[in-house]
């Protein structure tokens, strides 16, 4: 039998409720409860114990004939309708007479497509998470429906029995499309809490025509729109924080018929190295209101010691995003004059930036190559290649060739340039060659978005196919070409002909595919550069 949970959990709920309590009182509530402790920059710095990172085997979409054909099941874990009502009804009475802390704003900052989301959590130190990382009903002034359009319930101290529940751990992440429910449990990692909704419009808006996109946001002077795809650790929410542009968002973004609009209305960064003089805008946005996730601090001092990996390398805060002094909330902008790929190749071999094709933009969207870097999930301890449709299939619902021809068509429609930066290694793979400058990398996208990479001369790289530039602003030569950096040019063409036939496998596994795209990538792949 289905339980009515809102009935349990918020009507006729005997513990102690809060909903949409200030962030003031949430942080002295956590701090009261021990659930964190207070740094020297006035910022929240919990722990979340054994889960310092996503969990991708213990997410799941529940199987219900409503959304058993949209489904990427190749990407996408099951569980039954009875398990997911089982936990559910376990997660109520664990819940039942506890104190709440309850959310009530929305997801999306364009009001015709908004997602209104609640979140209940049992932890306070949660409650500020969501609050600073979705957008607040009074911020935006919208009002807040009777009936959420998705509720979210985050009790980590729910854990699952994987013999009797059906999943892979203690912990599970479950979507329920049908319910408009996503079950949270056994993990106390916040960023489930904001991937899971993120998923959730993934499915939601590519049915209404509009790009859900896993890339931050900037916007210029003349309002030219900038947006930057990749994976966690490539680059994103850095390059994107720009003190000489205006900050849309750092993360998840929609591409609808108005323009750009941002999913969030914070920002969630890494902190591992974090330094004023490479990221000054998140340097100074970890302040009272943030969130610090699995930071080392002095527990005398309570100074953060940021270079510290001593619980992980994913060390995260989170902040709203008028934090940073040039943001525009709720974030929106024009259609996008310029799309950057970003990727961390550890092999040290694909330029630091090329200009694509729409052909290649197509191929480099659908591979989403990338190193995933230590923490961001549980058991990566050093970057691995890997290859992530449309740079997020953990977030796919749907097939991966649904975005890429939404992307396909909005490109075209709207004449965007497309670029690929490494922001990975150079001069050797990780381990022998060293991490591409943030300052170098940072100048090579004012280039492309400026426009002074539309009027230089391009030379094809062999291996890749990819056209590189041969001159930016303020690179030096031997940069911009990565067979220059290495000192072994035998031991650079070995390294760059074996990923490209790892583009070439993963490729593979697409149908359907227009032949000119597949065509777009790298030529070692198809044979016709000599793999010796």
């Amino acid at each position: 039998m289905k339980i009515d949970f809102e009935e349990r959990l918020l009507r006729r709920h005997s513990g102690p409720l809060h909903i949409n309590m200030a962030i003031p009182r949430l942080v002295e509530t956590a701090i009261i409860r021990g659930e964190g402790i207070l740094s020297t920059t006035g910022a929240l710095r919990v722990s979340t114990g054994k889960y310092t990172g996503r969990s991708p085997n213990d997410k799941y979409i529940v199987d219900t004939p409503d959304v058993h054909h949209d489904i990427w099941w190749e990407n996408n874990l099951r569980i039954s309708e009875a398990a997911f009502d089982d936990l559910l009804q376990k997660t109520v009475d664990y819940l039942d007479n506890r104190e709440l802390f309850v959310f009530e704003g929305f997801a999306g900052a364009d009001a015709a497509h908004a997602l209104p989301v609640r979140v209940i959590n049992e932890y306070a130190w949660q409650n500020i998470f969501v609050q600073q990382l979705f957008l607040r009903a009074h911020d935006t002034g919208w009002t807040f429906p009777t009936v959420p359009g998705f509720t979210v319930i985050a009790a980590p101290g729910v854990k699952a029995v994987p013999e009797r529940d059906g999943t892979n751990s203690e912990a599970f992440v479950i979507v329920n499309f049908p319910r408009k429910i996503v079950l949270i449990g056994g993990t106390q990692y916040a960023g489930e809490i904001k991937k899971s909704v993120f998923s959730v419009l993934n499915y939601l808006l590519p049915k209404q025509g509009i790009l859900s996109m896993h890339c931050s946001a900037n916007q210029g002077s003349k309002n030219d729109v900038s947006l930057f795809f990749g994976l966690s650790g490539t680059g994103k929410t850095s390059l994107s924080a720009d003190p000489d542009r205006f900050l849309i968002g750092d993360d998840e973004h929609g591409w609808a018929e108005s323009g750009v609009f941002n999913f969030e209305g914070g920002c969630y960064a890494k902190c591992i190295n974090l330094s004023h003089e490479n990221e000054p805008q998140i340097w100074d946005a970890i302040r009272f209101g943030a969130v610090l996730e699995n930071t080392d601090i002095d527990p005398d001092s309570r100074t953060i010691d940021f270079a510290s990996d001593a619980l992980t390398e994913n060390t995260r805060v989170a902040y709203p995003v008028h934090y940073i002094p040039n943001c525009i909330y709720p974030g929106a902008g024009q259609h996008p004059n310029t799309v950057i790929f970003l990727t961390a190749d550890a092999f040290g071999v694909l330029p630091p930036i090329a200009k694509l094709s729409p052909e290649q933009a197509m191929y480099y969207f659908l591979s989403g190559y990338t190193s995933k870097l230590a923490g961001t999930e549980r058991g990566i301890t050093e970057p691995q290649a890997t290859f992530s449709a449309c740079f997020g299939s953990p977030f796919l619902p749907l097939h991966p060739m649904t975005y890429a021809n939404l992307l396909k068509e909005k490109i075209a429609r709207h004449q965007t340039r497309v670029f690929l930066i490494n922001t990975g290694w150079q001069g050797g793979a990780y381990g022998i060659g060293k991490r591409i400058s943030i300052q170098h990398t940072r100048r090579m996208v004012a280039a492309a978005m400026n426009g002074y990479l539309d009027y230089v001369d391009y030379e094809i790289d062999p291996v890749f196919n990819l056209p590189i530039p041969v001159r930016c602003p303020g690179i030096p030569d031997g940069i911009l070409n990565p067979r220059a950096s290495w000192s072994d040019p035998t031991a650079y063409h070995k390294s760059a002909v074996h990923l490209a036939g790892m583009f070439d496998k993963n490729f593979r596994k697409f149908t359907g595919i227009p032949k000119e795209v597949a065509d777009s990538g790298p030529f070692a792949a198809k044979g016709i550069v000599d793999a010796g």
